[in-house]
């Protein structure tokens, strides 16, 4: 019986994620495109909706990430591309098995639950959330979004001359004083880059909306995130 009211319920949460928040405009491959380069690539284009996933600092340990990484530069190493290369030169079945082995693998150690986890906590969700919603319809569009316990995802379309670094910086650096704050500690509570895509397709950001949808799930909790579409707060699990 708790097996169908979940199944109804993500196929439920799942359907209302579907609905078009965004106005969406795909990535114009002959529109002016920035590219630049921390870790990993980041590609900006005007007008476009980018899915975003940023995570806490100690989030994944450092003997995971450093042999996810090196894994991640032996198979770019073996396909032609550097290990800083543009994931671009890759061809499109090369670029989907690339994403399958190593953009879900880190996806997989995040819903692992490795470190702290503070978000877990309502109050400190509250406060990111706070962050999230505050510049909704003003300096962004914000789509689908979910605060899990350790990092977050977002649907986000940056406001006419705003960038995606500005909308990164006012969540992160925002919230982060506010969780110190509340919490007496000091130091950096976000990893400094996150991982952005342009969406491509209608098709593709419906995946994306998918994907927040189902990341509670996937990571098999019962409490401690999140989920909302907009301004809106979908579902909230958290311990009283």
């Amino acid at each position: 019986m708790r097996a169908k009211a979940l199944h109804y319920f993500a196929c439920a949460l799942r359907a209302s994620f579907l609905k078009s928040v965004v106005p969406f405009q795909p990535y114009d491959p002959d529109a002016e495109t920035h590219v630049h380069r921390e870790r990993l690539p980041h590609w900006r284009q005007w007008g476009t909706t980018y899915f975003i996933t940023t995570r806490l600092a100690d989030s994944v340990p450092a003997k995971l990430q450093a042999e996810w990484q090196q894994k991640r530069n032996a198979w770019l190493h073996v396909h032609g591309v550097s290990n800083g290369g543009d994931l671009n030169l890759l061809t499109v079945e090369d670029r989907q098995e690339y994403h399958r082995k190593f953009t879900a693998k880190f996806h997989e150690f995040l819903d692992a639950g490795h470190g702290g986890c503070v978000l877990a906590q309502k109050a400190n969700a509250d406060l990111v959330i706070a962050r999230l919603l505050a510049g909704h319809g003003k300096a962004y569009q914000l789509d689908a979004w979910c605060v899990m316990p350790n990092h977050i995802h977002a649907l986000v379309e940056p406001a006419e001359k705003m960038t995606l670094g500005e909308v990164m910086r006012h969540w992160k650096g925002g919230s982060s004083r506010d969780i110190n704050q509340r919490m007496g500690r000091k130091g950096s509570l976000w990893q400094r880059e996150p991982f952005d895509h342009i969406v491509r397709s209608e098709a593709q950001l419906e995946h994306f909306r998918r994907y927040v949808a189902d990341n509670p799930g996937k990571a098999r909790l019962r409490t401690g995130y999140v989920v909302g579409r907009g301004s809106e707060v979908t579902v909230r699990a958290h311990a009283l």
